[in-house]
């Protein structure tokens, strides 16, 4: 499920992830993570994906824990404030603190089989975060296995170049837990402020200044639980810890009338839609949503919509 690509090559895939009704709590929590990891090394030649779509880790002893309420709260900056995801530039202060935070972000949501958490991707995780994107545009442009290599090598650039601008911008991921194993659900990138926006953002423009949130995907055998509807949540919900401006924006095609029906459900208006002569440079036409988050969004709010949304599409 992509809310929107804004990769510098121009892919153009959109949501698709199915949600159908039912009402849970989630939890939203912050959670240290008790290491650092290296900023990746630039990116390998061609890379291979997993031909089944599943894309399972070992269960983390920092995986979040079943909660009946919910909570946002931050840990206090330790005295030496250190850079938790290595990104090899220089911070203020300001900075360090602000990535402290997305380091022990997490959030949590029971579903009916199993649980999901969702916190900001480390560095270890680039890799099958790249062949899940790589995976799920491949798909929707239906390009032959070669070229979903090339696209997954274009994919790792980016999220290097994104992972870059941090705290600016994050990449989130979520992890679907049943029994023994946590496995990849599903990814989204938030933007908070100016700094953090991608200069390959498609038309109609958002404001720069303003929170955007785009590629959103899901991993197909795990599609139809509820999963992209709760990672575009805690997208929200990081947001409205992260920045100071409430307006948040994502792009939605017109041919796709349930993530479209979905955004409604949520809260989201269309702001602008893409001239038609857009089709001449070979993208879908698109609508400019906005939503105006309220500081008395509780996580039940964002529980009561689980519609089926359908396949990734270019």
């Amino acid at each position: 499920m992509a809310a929107t690509v804004s990769l510098s090559f121009s892919l153009d895939p959109q949501p698709h992830h199915h949600h159908r009704r039912r009402r849970r709590r989630s939890t939203t929590q912050i959670k240290p993570h008790q290491s650092s990891f290296p900023t990746p090394n630039p990116p390998q030649p061609l890379l291979s994906f997993p031909k089944s779509g599943r894309h399972c880790l070992p269960l983390s002893s920092s995986s979040s824990s079943s909660s009946s309420s919910s909570s946002s709260s931050s840990s206090t900056p330790s005295q030496t404030l250190e850079d938790p995801f290595r990104t090899g530039r220089f911070l203020t202060r300001e900075e360090l603190q602000k990535l402290q935070f997305l380091a022990e972000f997490s959030y949590h949501q029971e579903l009916k089989s199993g649980s999901l958490s969702v916190r900001v991707m480390m560095a270890e995780e680039m890799d099958t975060v790249v062949a899940l994107l790589a995976e799920s545009f491949g798909e929707s442009m239906l390009l032959p296995s070669g070229y979903v290599a090339l696209l997954g090598f274009l994919v790792k650039q980016y999220l290097i170049e994104r992972r870059a601008v941090l705290p600016h911008a994050a990449t989130l991921v979520g992890f679907y837990k049943e029994g023994e194993e946590l496995e990849l659900a599903g990814t989204l990138e938030v933007c908070f402020d100016r700094r953090g926006a991608s200069d390959s953002v498609p038309p109609p423009t958002p404001p720069k200044d303003s929170p955007y949130v785009c590629n959103m995907t899901v991993t197909k055998p795990l599609r139809r639980r509820g999963i992209g509807w709760h990672l575009l949540k805690a997208g929200e919900e990081l947001i409205s810890l992260m920045s100071s401006s409430r307006e948040v924006y994502l792009h939605c095609r017109i041919i796709d009338e349930a993530p479209f029906n979905m955004y409604l459900k949520a809260g989201y208006s269309i702001v602008k839609t893409d001239c038609i002569l857009i089709l001449l440079t070979l993208q879908r036409r698109k609508h400019l949503m906005r939503k105006e988050l309220q500081v008395s969004d509780s996580p039940s709010d964002f529980c009561d919509f689980k519609e089926e949304l359908p396949s990734l599409a270019d």
